[in-house]
């Protein structure tokens, strides 16, 4: 067999390998990730926060339902979940059935545009330039929010979609921030800006996508962490490097995990973008959540496994002593 043959076969033959494991494998292994965040006043017991994000689920996905739905034995204190949970027209029992257990729990939530609206096909690449809001959509089918969000509500959970709430955990008073999604342009800061109440222990900004408009003044108002999805982790990435797209104009650098944000953190007008590292001792945390599926239009993972976090709100350390471990590991 001549040599480039042979160099061809194996090019498509190593395609076709991570094709398999990008679509078939990686996909379907959900993880869970832990993480401490030290947001509250020294002396305060911890609470737990479960993030989930990007459900995506179709009826058929009985095995991601299962997984979100054994999720309710971590017996977080609080729920977040960040949208875009559907997948398909007829999905909205097959959500509240995965939640059902996590229902019993305090919770709040807010919308991604598939939430509002099916998948549909899009240029991969286009990703790769445009970073901003949805363009205008095509004719897509619009799905019935109406009924998950009832769903949701009925049973105790509360939306944030331009809206403020408070809840309490572990004896403290926790107030929320959230808009609908921004990137289809439905946030409404303009509804829900103000500063932090300092009758709260802490303030928590709540948003699917994790545009710097919203994280600035989520910020700016004196939020102490921002939860956020939407980008998937940038979805299919490159091993041992990271994420080439966010799907929105934050940096690869926090497509998913904790990071810290602040005003001025993040590019635009020319300015660079500021690392973890680099973070003020007052700025805020960030997690993004790689989320738990994908859309059916593009049904592949790779080196991005889909997860779900548990997230657990820490004392901060007295002043002027930083926690060396964690910052370190920031980006």
């Amino acid at each position: 067999m001549h040599v480039v043959t042979k160099a061809a076969l194996g090019t498509v033959g190593a395609g076709l390998g991570v094709l398999g494991w990008a679509s078939l494998v990686e996909r379907n292994a959900f993880r869970l990730r832990r993480v401490s965040v030290p947001v509250l006043p020294p002396g305060s017991p911890p609470v737990r926060v479960l993030h989930i994000s990007d459900l995506h689920l179709l009826p058929r996905q009985r095995w991601r339902a299962k997984w979100v739905k054994e999720l309710a034995s971590l017996d977080p204190d609080l729920v977040v979940d960040t949208g875009d949970n559907l997948a398909s027209y007829d999905a909205v029992p097959a959500v509240l059935d995965a939640f059902e257990w996590l229902l019993d729990r305090r919770g709040v939530f807010v919308l991604g545009s598939n939430d509002y609206f099916g998948p549909s096909l899009k240029n991969p690449l286009r990703y790769l330039w445009h970073r901003g809001p949805a363009p205008e959509r095509a004719p897509s089918t619009r799905l019935p929010v109406e009924s998950l969000v009832s769903g949701l509500t009925d049973r105790g959970w509360v939306e944030l979609t331009n809206r403020r709430a408070s809840l309490q955990a572990q004896g403290m008073r926790i107030d929320f921030v959230g808009v609908d999604d921004p990137h289809l342009r439905y946030d409404r800061l303009d509804l829900v800006r103000g500063p932090a109440s300092p009758e709260a222990t802490l303030t928590i900004g709540v948003t699917h996508a994790p545009y710097q408009r919203v994280l600035d003044t989520f910020v700016a108002d004196g939020a102490g962490l921002v939860i956020a999805g939407h980008t998937h982790g940038g979805q299919v990435c490159v091993p041992w490097y990271g994420a080439l797209v966010t799907n929105c104009d934050i940096d690869p650098g926090r497509v998913k995990g904790l990071s810290r944000w602040w005003v001025g953190a993040g590019h635009g007008h020319g300015a660079p973008v500021a690392p973890s590292s680099a973070a003020p001792d007052d700025a805020a945390w960030l997690h993004v959540s790689a989320g738990l599926g994908t859309s059916p239009a593009a049904p592949v993972r790779l080196a991005c496994r889909p997860e779900a976090t548990l997230l657990t709100l820490v004392a901060r350390q007295p002043s002027g002593e930083a926690d060396s471990e964690l910052v370190g590991r920031l980006r």
